[in-house]
């Protein structure tokens, strides 16, 4: 009875209000919405690196440990390097800011070629591919007389300079990077010139297996600095420019908050730092190798010219004797 006669009580559903995005989650969010996982790059990176390990780890059960460990880690770096540039969400700004495109391009040209030709490839690669591939086809491909000429042209230093100075000026064009902007197939063609010049330009530098140097390892502190002239003079241009230099940039959604023009200052001064510091680092190491075998020659000569020099090894009579 008691029940029956209390009113009935009403049950209030209070709905909270979902806290909306904030701007600056939602614009990251559309930035990257064009981006999908590049199938075909992804199995090709895989593979050089499954064949890569493949031929190291049978170096290393051979008894052969001409590679150590840390080469085998730079090859791995420089190829997740190229995903990072052309494979990851990071691919998909490329068309918003020049700042992410000139990430890139250093990524490219300038980091993940030096970190694999470090990492000495011919040798493992050619001790990963199948035997029977190797001797049917690779073999005799290496020792075809022509393609051994193209090694020895494309192989010297002023090729190498030259082709590393034309990707870098001729793809910054306004007109060439229009293109390569608007076009999948161009852009495609252009990240292809950016990562082969990478590899040209650093090839006498490195000088992998089983590369012979052509010229004296002192000139490459000049190839170093002049290779810096045209990043200096394209990213000075850019820096300094009071327009916007590529007009696609223009109509490019604003997603960060940065206008078109900070955007070409900023990757400016991006290319400008990173190159110089990263030519820096060979420079330093080659100048150290120089000037400490250049000490030891000097050495070994002190102790040729000392007509009394003692040697422990010898007879004291026979020294005294001479």
């Amino acid at each position: 009875m008691r029940r029956a006669m209390q009113p009935s009580r009403k049950v209030r559903r209070v709905t909270l209000p979902r806290s909306p995005k904030t701007p600056m989650a939602h614009s990251i969010q559309a930035a990257f919405e064009p981006w999908t996982l590049p199938v075909p790059l992804d199995l090709v990176l895989i593979l050089d690196a499954f064949l890569y390990l493949r031929g190291w780890i049978h170096l290393r059960i051979a008894r052969v440990n001409i590679i150590p460990a840390w080469r085998a880690g730079s090859f791995v770096l420089g190829l997740s390097l190229i995903w990072v540039a052309v494979g990851s969400p990071l691919s998909a700004l490329d068309e918003q800011l020049l700042t992410v495109h000139m990430i890139q391009h250093l990524l490219l040209m300038t980091i993940a070629p030096p970190l694999i030709l470090v990492g000495a490839p011919l040798m493992p690669l050619l001790h990963g591919l199948p035997r029977q591939f190797v001797q049917a086809v690779v073999s005799p491909l290496l020792r075809w007389p022509l393609l051994q000429w193209v090694g020895r042209v494309i192989s010297n230093p002023v090729f190498c300079w030259l082709a590393a100075a034309t990707a870098l000026v001729g793809w910054h064009i306004p007109a060439a990077f229009t293109l390569g902007s608007q076009s999948e197939t161009w852009h495609i063609v252009e990240h292809a010139c950016f990562l082969g010049a990478g590899f040209l330009f650093w090839w006498p530098v490195v000088q992998p297996w089983p590369s012979v140097a052509v010229w004296p390892r002192w000139s490459i502190l000049l190839y170093l600095f002049f290779a810096t002239i045209p990043c200096d003079i394209l990213s000075g241009f850019l820096v300094f420019c009071d327009r916007v230099v590529y007009p696609v940039y223009l109509s490019a959604p604003r997603q960060f908050g940065i206008s078109a023009l900070e955007d070409q200052q900023c990757a400016a001064a991006l290319m400008w730092t990173c190159v110089t510091i990263i030519y820096l680092i060979p420079a330093m190491i080659l100048t150290t190798q120089l000037l400490a075998a250049r000490s030891s020659q000097e050495d070994n000569l002190g102790q040729e010219e000392l007509p009394g020099t003692l040697d422990p090894r010898r007879d004291p009579q026979t020294v005294e004797a001479a």
